[in-house]
């Protein structure tokens, strides 16, 4: 269908006094064909809105160009009916970032420069609605309301009442014989509220009771998941015994070091294929679904976590291996049973030294693992000690880092005026057997600068907590990708997709990360997860019945498509996908499913056959917007570069940058993606055919400190870029020409330096070579 389209010219703000909005609107009914250009002082008041609408209804519109603020603000105001959408921040890309002095000697050519900028946002606005299709949903017809729970701790019942009380259907699957997780082990928990200073009793067979009478929770012990299979709405789990095999078993894909033979070369596709069905014999194929599964809408992990056991001869100064030296986690079964008993010869303990760190002296100096969860354990078992022995208990606590977050801060002061707790920061260097049955532990820089020695009944040593997902698969996926998340040691087995932005999001879409296995958690923390977890699965199951996506594109009805009659099974999409969204065939074909999808684009990025792409957001679209861009062909002060930002965190810092005042050069013309991952090379090869002269990518953070909202966006961009370089290489051009660069949502006040300093390398280098042909 042909578009009728009207452009609407917001002039607040400072618009209107730095450029010129009448020139924008012959240009758009001019040169760009729209139906409809107008201009209004308050676009976004009633009266603003009611002029749009009424042109929309006498003059046919179904797509509209809103150019005023940034498309970040919402403004729902605008979402008529049929009728696609566009909005355009002239505010913050041109207005705010681009002011001029009137005193500036500059000024005539820098007016010039920024009037130009906005002239081809117009221009780049305008091309996206012509080419652009409204987005259908995929709606599923009738996606299952119940929800799974792994793990039956304190952090799973939670999280299974929550839902529950939410009027949901609830499967909790424990392993154990009984629900409690190691809850049901401990003596007494931290307190959860006033008075910080005491001690509570454990909470978690109320919440067993609590589990055990309400009518919307199944409780399955003695039970683990086999296999899960399908996708959010219609997950297909099938369950077995604890313990026990399954020919439902997610199969397990071999590892690297098993692809490869005893010289270190990769085996032949038989022995490979040979190789992977005996290591998986008796498991059906992940293609196949068990007929009697159960069909649940979203899962979430609560699988908790397990304790550090040191190994052999790990920590040997330090006498592991002594029956007095134990864990946190042992000394809290010991305590569980009554006063606690030195392991050796069953004598009351009347003296403990509990050791934070195994004697480092800088950051990674604590126990693998630990947290400020095992700072407040060593707190509350010291307090055992005293309760156990009131006059003659001693409780000694070594650290390098005490860590007591918010008001618990209450609870290790009031440790602190016990006579019979002694907090000592220093670097434990030895511990040792003291020949009367204890132990002798040697201490060394203390804060006093001092060494000292203390003889004691017990050692305690501050272990951490593992999660569980980092050794085991646990949700057992019926993916290609495999069963388990991917790339969990990138993330020390903690099961997140992005753990600072949306906490409970995991690799896989639908399933929701709560309590141990998404951070170190104290009992308070993991129940406030829990219920932010359960709230996620409820999200989700709607997002399948409404056909959007989930966090955090939650507005978006789209969904790729896929050319197919031009598919080569390269299977890079189904490899790239950070969500193993994309199934495939056995010849290799993608096998979408929509549900899965978080529509970050980057199996569009990764297509070399530019096959996959969504209906407002494809390589047509964006390449098509690349065009739209006026290249002057014969001035060297007028080159044109372009930058693709990434919506989640390098726009919102130009955003933020604008609404500071800061200035980045008119030469550049802002794109938003999805996600790097998203970026095609075609797009950087239609820029530099068009005569742009350099191409900036601005996204998350990857590696060590990733911030990529959608995990591997950046990384995979920056893989490409290798491929970019070759191509400008044989075209004889600087591939320099084209960079990436890694920007986190708090640095907006560098986003300018980084594109300033770009251009500045652009114009050293001088125009692109191609320019004008």
């Amino acid at each position: 269908m042909s578009k009728k389209i009207g452009v609407y010219i917001y002039t607040g703000d400072g618009i209107k006094e730095a450029i010129d909005v009448d020139k924008l609107v012959e240009l758009a009914t001019g040169e760009l064909g729209a139906t409809v250009a107008k201009t209004h002082e308050n676009l976004y008041s009633p009266d603003g809105v009611a002029m749009v609408k009424q042109d929309v209804e006498s003059e046919g519109l179904n797509a509209i160009v809103i150019a005023g603020v940034s498309p970040r603000h919402e403004f729902k105001e605008f979402d008529f009916p049929g009728v696609y959408l566009e909005k355009l921040g002239l505010r913050e890309l041109v207005a705010w970032s681009h002011q001029i002095s009137e005193d500036d000697e500059n000024a005539d050519a820098k007016k010039e420069h920024v009037q130009e900028l906005a002239e081809d946002y117009i221009r780049m606005a305008v091309t996206k609605v012509q080419k652009a299709e409204m987005p259908e949903p995929d709606k599923m017809e009738q996606p299952s309301d119940r929800i799974l729970v792994i793990g039956g701790g304190v952090t799973g019942m939670t999280a299974a009442l929550e839902a529950a009380e939410a009027g949901y259907k609830v499967t909790i699957v424990e392993r154990e014989p009984e629900l409690g997780g190691f809850a049901a082990k401990l003596r007494k928990q931290l307190p959860l509220g006033p008075d910080y200073s005491q001690l509570v009793p454990p909470l978690v067979q109320d919440l067993i009771s609590k589990v055990q009478s309400n009518d919307n929770i199944e409780v399955k012990t003695s039970t683990e998941v086999a296999r899960i299979a399908n996708v959010p709405g219609d997950y297909r789990v099938s369950f077995k015994e604890a313990g026990t095999k399954s020919e439902w078993d997610a199969p397990v894909p071999l590892t690297d070091e098993e692809k490869l033979d005893e010289n270190g070369n990769e085996l032949p596709a038989e022995e490979l294929k040979k190789k992977y069905e005996e290591k998986n014999e008796g498991r059906k194929e992940y293609t196949e679904v068990d007929p009697n599964a159960e069909v649940y809408g979203a899962v979430i992990v609560a699988s908790g976590w397990k304790p550090y056991v040191p190994a052999e001869g790990e920590f040997e100064h330090l006498a592991w291996g002594n029956p007095n030296v134990v864990t946190n986690c042992q000394f809290e079964e010991l305590a569980k049973a009554g006063k606690v008993k030195r392991p050796s010869d069953g004598k009351e303990v009347k003296a403990v030294a509990f050791i934070q760190s195994p004697g480092g002296k800088d950051d990674d100096a604590d126990f693998p693992y630990a947290s400020a969860v095992t700072s407040l354990v060593s707190l509350k078992q010291a307090k055992y000690v005293r309760e156990d022995q009131p006059e003659e208990g001693k409780a000694y606590i070594f650290y390098q880092h005490m860590r007591t977050p918010g008001q618990y801060e209450y609870f290790y002061k009031g440790l602190q005026d016990d006579p019979g707790i002694f907090l000592a920061k220093g670097s434990v260097t030895e511990v040792k057997d003291n020949g009367q049955g204890g132990l002798t532990v040697n201490v060394e820089n203390t804060l006093l600068g001092d060494s000292i020695s203390v003889d004691v009944d017990m050692v305690v040593l501050a272990t951490g907590m593992v999660p569980t997902t980092r050794d085991e698969a646990v949700v057992n996926l019926a993916y290609r990708q495999g069963p388990a998340f991917r790339d969990l040691d990138l993330f020390g087995g903690y099961c997140d997709s992005n753990f600072i932005c949306f906490p409970y999001e995991t690799r896989r879409t639908g399933i929701y990360a709560a309590g141990g296995v998404h951070r170190s958690m104290t009992i308070k923390e993991a129940m406030e997860d829990a219920a932010g977890a359960a709230l996620k699965a409820v999200q989700c199951i709607k997002a399948a019945q409404e056909g959007h996506a989930v966090h955090p594109r939650t507005w978006d009805y789209d969904y790729p498509s896929f050319y197919f009659q031009r598919c080569t099974q390269c299977k890079r999409c189904t490899e790239e996908c950070p969500f193993g969204a994309l199934d495939d065939d056995e010849k290799g074909t993608p096998k979408p499913n929509p549900t899965r999808c978080r529509r970050c684009g980057t199996c569009m990025g990764a297509c070399p056959e530019r096959i996959i792409g969504f209906k407002d957001y494809n390589i047509d679209v964006v390449g098509s917007m690349i065009k739209a861009i006026e290249v002057p062909d014969d001035d060297d002060e007028k080159l044109r570069m372009i930058v693709f930002a990434c919506e989640n965190d390098a726009y919102p810092c130009l955003d933020m940058a604008a609404s500071k005042g800061y200035w980045w050069s008119p030469l550049v013309r802002i794109i938003p993606v999805r996600c790097l991952g998203s970026v095609n090379v075609a797009w950087i090869k239609d820029a530099m055919s068009s005569g742009m002269d350099g191409a900036l990518l601005l996204g998350c953070r990857f590696g060590d400190d990733y911030q990529c909202h959608f995990v591997k966006g950046s990384e995979l961009a920056n893989r490409r870029m290798e491929n970019v370089a070759e191509t400008l290489n044989s075209l004889g051009m600087e591939p320099e020409r084209v960079k990436l660069a890694q920007v986190a949502i708090d640095e907006y006040d560098k986003v300018p330096e980084i594109i300033n300093n770009f251009v500045d390398e652009i114009m050293e280098m001088g125009p692109n070579p191609f320019k004008g042909w």
